[in-house]
Protein backbone atom coordinates (compact mmCIF):
# COMPACT_ATOMS: atom_id res chain seq x y z
CA UNK A 1 0.00 0.00 0.00
CA UNK A 2 1.44 3.39 -0.91
CA UNK A 3 1.75 5.80 1.99
CA UNK A 4 2.06 9.49 1.22
CA UNK A 5 3.99 11.37 3.90
CA UNK A 6 3.47 15.13 3.99
CA UNK A 7 5.78 16.64 6.60
CA UNK A 8 5.52 20.12 8.01
CA UNK A 9 8.20 22.78 8.09
CA UNK A 10 10.84 21.23 10.32
CA UNK A 11 14.21 19.53 10.23
CA UNK A 12 14.10 16.71 7.63
CA UNK A 13 15.82 14.37 10.12
CA UNK A 14 12.56 14.21 12.08
CA UNK A 15 10.73 12.89 9.02
CA UNK A 16 13.57 10.46 8.31
CA UNK A 17 13.28 9.09 11.87
CA UNK A 18 9.52 8.65 11.45
CA UNK A 19 9.96 6.76 8.18
CA UNK A 20 12.64 4.53 9.67
CA UNK A 21 10.34 3.65 12.57
CA UNK A 22 7.40 3.03 10.24
CA UNK A 23 9.47 0.80 7.98
CA UNK A 24 10.37 -1.31 11.00
CA UNK A 25 6.63 -1.81 11.65
CA UNK A 26 4.94 -1.70 8.24
CA UNK A 27 6.40 -3.02 5.01
CA UNK A 28 4.86 -0.56 2.54
CA UNK A 29 6.01 1.93 -0.08
CA UNK A 30 6.53 5.46 1.20
CA UNK A 31 6.42 8.61 -0.89
CA UNK A 32 7.75 11.60 1.04
CA UNK A 33 6.89 15.11 -0.08
CA UNK A 34 10.19 17.00 -0.54
CA UNK A 35 9.34 20.19 1.34
CA UNK A 36 12.41 21.97 -0.04
CA UNK A 37 10.80 21.84 -3.50
CA UNK A 38 7.06 21.70 -2.67
CA UNK A 39 5.22 23.82 -0.12
CA UNK A 40 3.54 21.53 2.43
CA UNK A 41 0.64 23.92 3.02
CA UNK A 42 -0.30 24.07 -0.68
CA UNK A 43 -2.81 21.51 -1.96
CA UNK A 44 -1.91 22.53 -5.52
CA UNK A 45 1.82 21.90 -4.97
CA UNK A 46 1.19 18.53 -3.31
CA UNK A 47 -1.27 17.53 -6.06
CA UNK A 48 1.31 18.38 -8.72
CA UNK A 49 3.92 16.33 -6.89
CA UNK A 50 1.50 13.38 -6.53
CA UNK A 51 0.86 13.36 -10.29
CA UNK A 52 4.62 12.97 -10.87
CA UNK A 53 4.88 9.86 -8.67
CA UNK A 54 4.50 6.29 -9.98
CA UNK A 55 1.08 5.86 -8.41
CA UNK A 56 -1.98 4.07 -9.75
CA UNK A 57 -5.42 5.59 -9.35
CA UNK A 58 -6.74 2.07 -8.66
CA UNK A 59 -4.52 1.45 -5.63
CA UNK A 60 -5.75 3.27 -2.51
CA UNK A 61 -3.39 5.77 -0.91
CA UNK A 62 -2.94 6.44 2.78
CA UNK A 63 -1.82 9.90 3.85
CA UNK A 64 0.21 10.73 6.95
CA UNK A 65 0.50 14.47 7.46
CA UNK A 66 2.14 16.57 10.15
CA UNK A 67 1.52 20.18 11.13
CA UNK A 68 1.73 22.42 8.02
CA UNK A 69 1.63 19.28 5.90
CA UNK A 70 -1.95 18.70 7.06
CA UNK A 71 -3.03 21.98 5.45
CA UNK A 72 -2.01 21.06 1.92
CA UNK A 73 -2.40 17.32 2.02
CA UNK A 74 -6.10 17.22 2.97
CA UNK A 75 -6.85 19.26 -0.16
CA UNK A 76 -4.51 17.08 -2.21
CA UNK A 77 -6.23 13.91 -0.93
CA UNK A 78 -9.63 15.29 -1.91
CA UNK A 79 -8.27 16.35 -5.31
CA UNK A 80 -6.75 12.88 -5.83
CA UNK A 81 -10.14 11.32 -5.16
CA UNK A 82 -11.94 13.79 -7.45
CA UNK A 83 -9.54 12.83 -10.27
CA UNK A 84 -10.48 9.17 -9.91
CA UNK A 85 -7.95 8.05 -7.31
CA UNK A 86 -8.73 6.21 -4.11
CA UNK A 87 -7.88 7.32 -0.57
CA UNK A 88 -7.79 4.60 2.07
CA UNK A 89 -7.13 6.86 5.06
CA UNK A 90 -5.85 10.22 6.20
CA UNK A 91 -3.95 10.64 9.48
CA UNK A 92 -3.38 14.22 10.64
CA UNK A 93 -0.75 14.74 13.32
CA UNK A 94 -1.04 18.14 15.00
CA UNK A 95 -3.13 19.80 12.32
CA UNK A 96 -4.27 22.38 14.87
CA UNK A 97 -7.16 24.53 13.73
CA UNK A 98 -7.37 22.76 10.37
CA UNK A 99 -10.82 21.66 9.17
CA UNK A 100 -10.69 18.01 8.12
CA UNK A 101 -13.40 16.64 5.87
CA UNK A 102 -13.42 14.11 3.06
CA UNK A 103 -15.08 11.02 1.69
CA UNK A 104 -12.56 8.73 3.41
CA UNK A 105 -11.58 7.86 7.00
CA UNK A 106 -9.84 10.77 8.74
CA UNK A 107 -7.95 10.44 12.03
CA UNK A 108 -6.75 13.42 14.07
CA UNK A 109 -3.84 12.96 16.50
CA UNK A 110 -2.82 15.84 18.78
CA UNK A 111 0.19 16.35 21.01
CA UNK A 112 -1.84 17.67 23.94
CA UNK A 113 -5.38 18.03 25.24
CA UNK A 114 -5.75 21.72 24.33
CA UNK A 115 -4.88 21.09 20.68
CA UNK A 116 -7.29 18.17 20.68
CA UNK A 117 -10.11 20.07 22.38
CA UNK A 118 -9.77 23.21 20.25
CA UNK A 119 -9.76 21.25 16.97
CA UNK A 120 -12.29 18.50 17.62
CA UNK A 121 -15.23 20.39 16.11
CA UNK A 122 -13.27 20.75 12.87
CA UNK A 123 -13.66 17.15 11.79
CA UNK A 124 -12.04 13.77 11.95
CA UNK A 125 -13.58 10.33 12.18
CA UNK A 126 -11.56 9.45 15.26
CA UNK A 127 -9.45 11.63 17.50
CA UNK A 128 -6.54 10.86 19.77
CA UNK A 129 -4.28 12.99 21.95
CA UNK A 130 -1.15 12.41 24.00
CA UNK A 131 -1.64 12.16 27.75
CA UNK A 132 0.68 13.18 29.23
CA UNK A 133 1.27 15.82 26.59
CA UNK A 134 4.39 15.83 24.45
CA UNK A 135 6.12 18.60 22.56
CA UNK A 136 4.88 19.46 19.07
CA UNK A 137 8.00 18.06 17.39
CA UNK A 138 8.11 14.97 19.61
Amino acid sequence: MPIIVCPGIHDPELTDALIQNLQNQIDDVYFILPTAAYTPYSAIAISQWLEQQPLSKTEPLSFIAFSAGVVGSIGAAIAWQLRGGQVRSFIAFDGWGMPLAGNFPIYRVSHDYFTHWSSRLLGGEAEFYADPEVGHLD
